[in-house]
């Protein structure tokens, strides 16, 4: 997965790009990879997993050891599965908080929320058991949102959600907006069958650097109205997928299947057209 810059990745973290290199060579974490041309990649989930621990702990030697052990901490959804399945509001949320004791945010959402009410989604008898897992991970993941920092970068991501609200592409479009916010991007999240007038108002609001079409849905008629609508009020930022196959005739490249994909892709798109700028 494309990784982060030194300046971007200090921006995640709250520091400056010297304190960040300055704890790589005193601590060896994080630890980036190096690039062709001999630049650092960061990991975001590494980054992420290093804020939240520096925020619980105040002392970056003790945040890292904290952020160590929970990137190595096994996944387990079995007991979020159970509580889903069992109608267990306080039981799931349990299982959930049990998870952030022991592993960043972001791969509890991608290892175990989403992987557990996409198991009821693929069960044509849960249909009942998969309306209540959607409602309450996407309340979870509103409630996480509210916890988020705000947006330190100037970039906009416009996402174009084709659900229906309350099914598990709605949650997997919740979770993508979650962390796109946790590594510091502006973000809008609307109905990709939103038009008119109100679509340009949201459009001038944000001036987005990239709009991404979320779901399966996204490639409906409605959904390429829409794409030209944005076109025609001036807007020409980058198209992408997430989570649909097939988006107007292959034209929109896919940003990938998961959250963290996606803010990698981003992140990498965005280094991309910054240093075209300045060729």
């Amino acid at each position: 997965m494309p990784g982060i810059r030194t300046n971007a990745a200090a921006e995640v973290l709250g520091v400056s790009p010297n304190t960040l290199r300055s704890w790589e060579r005193r601590y060896g974490y994080p630890t980036p990879k190096r690039t062709v041309g001999n630049h650092r990649n960061y990991e975001l989930v590494e980054l992420q997993t290093l804020r939240d621990a520096l925020a619980q702990t105040g002392n970056i030697s003790s945040a890292i050891e904290l952020a160590r052990q929970r990137q190595d901490a096994p996944a387990n959804g079995g007991s979020l599965l159970a509580a889903l399945e069992s109608f267990d509001e306080e039981a799931a949320n349990r299982a959930v908080e049990e998870s952030l004791a022991l592993r960043p945010l972001e791969r509890t959402v991608e290892e175990l929320l989403l992987p557990a009410v996409d198991r009821l989604a693929a069960d044509p008898e849960a249909e009942a058991e998969l309306e209540f897992a959607s409602r309450w991970a996407t309340g979870w993941l509103h409630g996480a949102r509210r916890l988020a920092s705000a947006a330190s970068r100037p970039a906009g991501i416009l996402l174009l959600d084709s659900s229906r609200g309350s099914d598990a592409e709605a949650v997997h479009a919740q979770a993508l907006d979650l962390t796109l916010r946790r590594a510091g991007f502006r973000v809008l999240m609307l109905s990709n069958e939103l038009g008119d007038e109100r679509l340009e108002r949201a459009l001038g609001a944000l001036d987005p650097t990239a709009i991404v079409l979320c779901g399966p849905g996204a490639d409906t008629a409605s959904a390429v109205k829409l794409v030209r609508k944005i076109r025609e009020v001036g807007f020409d930022a980058p198209l992408f997928g997430f989570r649909a196959s097939g988006l107007i005739g292959d034209a929109v490249p896919s940003a990938g299947s998961s959250p963290s994909e996606v803010t990698g892709m981003l992140n990498a798109d965005l280094r991309r057209r910054a240093a075209q700028a300045f060729a």
